[in-house]
Parts: C-alpha cells; sequence; structure tokens
C-alpha cells in the first residue's frame, strides 16, 4: 500500500512592519557574528572578488542610503551615494555596521509604515513606502548571512518565516519590475514546504506572480519548482541552482532554465 504524503503545514502569518524592523536587526546582528567567527579576508563564493568584510561594508552602506531614502520623504532620484569604507580595522568595520543598523531602524520607525519615499521599484507599480523598505531590506540582510557563512564553511537554511515572506515579497517586486518575457507565454509554480505556493505568469508584459495556499487550487503551470522556502529564496537570488537538489522541478525543465536566465537578479 502507498503512503500518502503528511499533510502540508498552513503557511506562517503575514509578517508586519514591527517584524521586519526586528528582522533587520536580528538578520543584522547576525550577520557581524558570522564575520567575526569567518577567516579574516576569506572569500564569498557567491560574491565574486568580495571578501567577508566586503560583505558587511555593502550591507552597511545598503542600510544608511535606505535610510537616507526613508527621511527624505518622496523623491524621484535616490539620495546620494554612501561610500563603502575600505580600510577600516575589523572592530572598527562591527561597530560602523551596528551603527547603520541602528540608523536604518530608526528612520523606519520613525517615519512609519505607510510613509513615502524613494524605490528602485516604484515605476513598477510596487509600494513605495517605508514599510516596503523594511521588507525589502530583510531579505538582502538574510541572504548576505547566508553568504558570509558559506564563507566560512557553515552555511544556514533562512528562518522559515521570514523566507516566505521574502520569495513573495521578491516574486513582486523583482519579477515584477522585469521587461517582458521573451519567450511563448508560460507559467510556473513555485510551491513552498511551508504551505505557501505562487503561479508565476510570464508573458509579454513580464511576469506577474498570483499567490495561494501550496494545497488549494491553483492556475495550471507547465513547471513547478518545490522545496523550503529558503531554497526557493536562494535560488532566486543565484545562490542554489533551480534545476537540482534541494529543489523538486517537474514539467517543462527547458522552461525552468530559460526563466533561469532571465532576469538579471541576485
Amino acid at each position: 500500500m502507498t503512503t500518502a504524503p503528511p499533510p502540508l503545514p498552513p503557511p506562517p502569518a503575514a509578517l508586519v512592519f514591527d517584524d521586519w524592523l526586528g528582522l533587520i536587526e536580528d538578520r543584522s546582528a547576525a550577520l557581524r557574528s558570522a564575520v567575526a567567527a569567518a577567516p579574516a579576508g576569506a572569500a564569498v563564493p557567491a560574491c565574486p572578488d568580495w571578501t567577508v568584510p566586503d560583505v558587511l561594508a555593502h550591507v552597511g552602506a545598503a542600510q544608511r542610503a535606505w535610510a537616507a531614502a526613508v527621511a527624505a520623504g518622496p523623491a524621484r532620484r535616490p539620495p546620494a551615494e554612501v561610500p563603502v569604507p575600505r580600510a577600516l580595522a575589523a572592530g572598527e568595520l562591527l561597530e560602523w555596521s551596528a551603527d547603520a543598523t541602528r540608523v536604518l531602524v530608526g528612520a523606519l520607525r520613525a517615519a512609519g509604515p505607510d510613509a513615502p519615499c524613494w524605490t528602485w521599484w516604484a515605476e513598477s507599480g510596487g509600494l513605495s513606502t517605508a514599510g516596503a523598505v523594511a521588507r525589502h531590506h530583510v531579505q538582502e540582510a538574510a541572504v548576505h548571512v547566508r553568504d558570509v557563512q558559506e564563507a566560512a564553511g557553515g552555511p544556514q537554511p533562512l528562518p522559515a518565516a521570514l523566507a516566505v515572506d521574502a520569495v513573495d515579497e521578491f516574486l513582486q517586486v523583482g519579477f515584477g519590475s522585469m521587461d517582458g518575457w521573451p519567450h511563448s507565454p508560460a507559467r510556473v509554480a513555485l510551491v513552498a514546504d511551508e504551505g505557501r505556493a505562487w503561479t508565476l505568469i510570464l508573458d509579454p508584459t513580464g511576469a506577474s506572480p498570483i499567490r495561494g495556499a501550496a494545497g488549494a487550487a491553483r492556475p495550471e503551470a507547465d513547471a513547478t519548482v518545490a522545496g523550503s522556502a529558503s531554497d526557493l529564496l536562494l535560488a532566486l537570488y543565484r545562490r542554489l541552482p533551480w534545476a537540482d537538489a534541494p529543489l523538486r522541478v517537474t514539467g517543462d525543465a527547458a522552461l525552468i532554465r530559460q526563466l533561469v536566465v532571465w532576469p538579471p537578479l541576485g
């Protein structure tokens, strides 16, 4: 007798503004801990030509830039570029990073989730608010934590609730900002083991995601990619291969190969 697979768990509760602020603090602290534990000057496989301190400096500069964008309010252009420190001692860089995190979280908290501000995805129709910035930056910090952990030889999966939320945001913002799909119209399903699923509709207008529960009825897909939300997000960021374990691909493999090389992401 064939044993039925266990039912998928219900998807985690949706994250909100205070969750994102807490995750920015948590993942930024995890990044600093990973940097402190990594060999000095270790190369980062996911970011060619970068060492571990480069990742920390990059994230800190991004946090200061987003803080400036949020504090400036509505704008058509981004704030001035924040210089990335190159000559700080290890302890000084960690302190500079911790201060950058405090500056970003402080700017977000002072503005509130609905305050409008500049974002690079504004033209795609996505929200350009402090809340949208907070949600977006969570995944950047989280993925770079994993990058540094990999450089140190011990990569860890992303927290499940964070990863589910980040996949949803990535599909809405990252793929939603892309130009038209250059191939035949198609549909790709992404199914997270945590109980969430998305169908990515690819056509001449671009990519449009439809979200739902993993076990619920959804539009028929030409190909399906399943796995943990952490692995799905890492594949979207090109940290894991799409077509190999630990992800499970069924359907049109050629379509997945087209999708992998389409967007300039990761």
